[in-house]
């Protein structure tokens, strides 16, 4: 998985504090300055939102205006998966 932050170029990862990922651990890639891709980490597994926020300050520590689920149990071997990432990053 780190090749995959690394590739779409994802933060650190921190803990949210936002009450909308449950205090889990959370790294994000900008899309555009109001939309990014959001990676949970949960114990053994993550799971890929798109979200938006008025700005990447706001990420982990306010709820985010929209948040959609796109992979659940990400699997970088699954080209399904991968695919999610790349409609957004190009």
């Amino acid at each position: 998985m780190e090749n995959v932050f690394k590739y779409y170029d994802f933060s650190d990862f921190k803990k949210d504090n936002s009450d909308t990922f449950s205090e889990n651990q959370i790294a994000f890639s900008e899309v555009n300055p109001t939309h990014f891709l959001i990676f949970e980490k949960l114990e053994t597994s993550y799971n890929l939102y798109i979200s938006r926020y008025l700005n990447k300050k706001e990420i982990g520590e306010k709820p985010p205006e929209i948040v959609e689920l796109l992979v659940e149990n990400y699997d970088k071997s699954i080209p399904e998966h991968r695919i999610a990432i790349k409609q957004y990053k190009n």
